[in-house]
């Protein structure tokens, strides 16, 4: 008797797990049930869809074309403060698309940090941006830069990586600077890169359970935020970038954590060991942005990275935290370092 009614209670407990740490099916895009496809999307090889859009002068008549990843929760609707006097100036094409299962974009099932790259690859030939483009990452969409400098070097004419990511697992980081680097973020925080990275298919569970705190920055904490951030956060307007609220419309598992998944998750290659340099005569360049006072991203890695590779042009800029891309003058220098004089 005790011992069936131990089997029901097991298979139970275990039916409760297998529900608690299964993602939902995707709200795909188009499909009946799903949200409505509203911008223009290309297909790609593999029968996904990637939703995009264009900014700038008409590629046609653009010298330079440069495709800006957005990071965590963002989208192709990200701000990019430069002036229109600047954009037809230096005849400016800018391309901006849903990374993977944010906003229109499918769902990629086996996303990585290599099919961040090959997507990027294949927008640009679908909208025929020619041999060479510039990319600029900002935060989490720093890694598929870092892909791009690993898997499609010969299609660069420059890359600017902002405030990038870092995967504090590494293995060319000294343990001492990475252990010292993710104890400077809040302890909830450690601990979601700690599971995306070591338990990966425990993290849907962990990033909806109610025991304990996830990630600092989904629920509103203010701390993770320097003074100049906070300024900038204020001085940004009221409403919300059109179509921010198509972020996460497809799933949080799908955009959110998938994309935790794929940057803390085990990498094909170590950028500071495995990268070369992809301009060994100087005909583009490679920058690294990062705020001093970044408390999301600890300087200290970044210099790090760039010691190391010295062929990398670093910026570390006083005063300013994690969101300098969305300062309006620093956006402009920005890109002024990466195009050719």
């Amino acid at each position: 008797m005790f011992a069936q009614i131990a089997v029901v209670v097991a298979v139970g407990l275990l039916g409760w797990v297998y529900q608690a740490i299964r993602p939902p099916p995707p709200k795909i895009c188009g499909s009946p049930g799903g949200p409505p496809v509203t911008s223009p999307r290309v297909r790609l090889s593999d029968g996904r869809h990637l939703a995009y859009r264009e900014r700038g002068v008409p590629k046609e008549n653009a010298k330079f074309k440069i495709i800006v990843i957005h990071g965590f929760d963002s989208s192709k609707d990200m701000s990019i403060p430069i002036s229109q006097e600047i954009i037809e100036d230096k005849r400016v094409y800018f391309l901006t698309f849903d990374r993977a299962g944010y906003g229109e974009s499918d769902p990629h099932p086996k996303r990585s940090v290599k099919s961040e790259a090959y997507d990027i690859q294949e927008i640009a030939d679908k909208l025929q941006l020619g041999s060479k483009f510039y990319v600029i990452g900002f935060s989490m969409g720093a890694y598929p830069v870092w892909s791009c400098l690993k898997y499609i070097p010969h299609r660069l004419g420059g890359a600017s990586l902002v405030v990038p990511f870092v995967n504090y697992w590494w293995p060319s980081f000294p343990s001492s600077l990475a252990d010292e680097g993710l104890k400077r973020l809040q302890v909830q925080d450690q601990w979601a890169f700690r599971v995306a990275h070591y338990a990966p298919w425990l993290f849907y569970w962990w990033m909806t359970q109610k025991w304990f705190p996830s990630l600092s920055i989904l629920q509103g904490n203010m701390s993770i935020f320097s003074p100049k951030d906070r300024e900038i956060l204020k001085n940004l307007p009221e409403t919300p970038d059109i179509g921010q609220e198509k972020i996460r419309q497809q799933g949080e598992y799908e955009s959110l954590h998938r994309d935790i998944m794929a940057g803390y998750g085990k990498w094909e290659f170590d950028p500071i060991m495995d990268l070369e340099n992809p301009f060994p005569k100087k005909e583009g360049s490679v920058h690294i942005w990062q705020g001093h006072e970044d408390r999301i991203i600890p300087f200290q890695l970044n210099r790090y990275i760039s010691d190391k590779l010295r062929w990398i042009r670093y910026h570390e800029v006083a005063d300013f935290g994690h969101l300098m891309m969305f300062d309006g003058t620093l956006c402009e220098a920005i890109l002024e370092e990466l195009l050719p004089h």
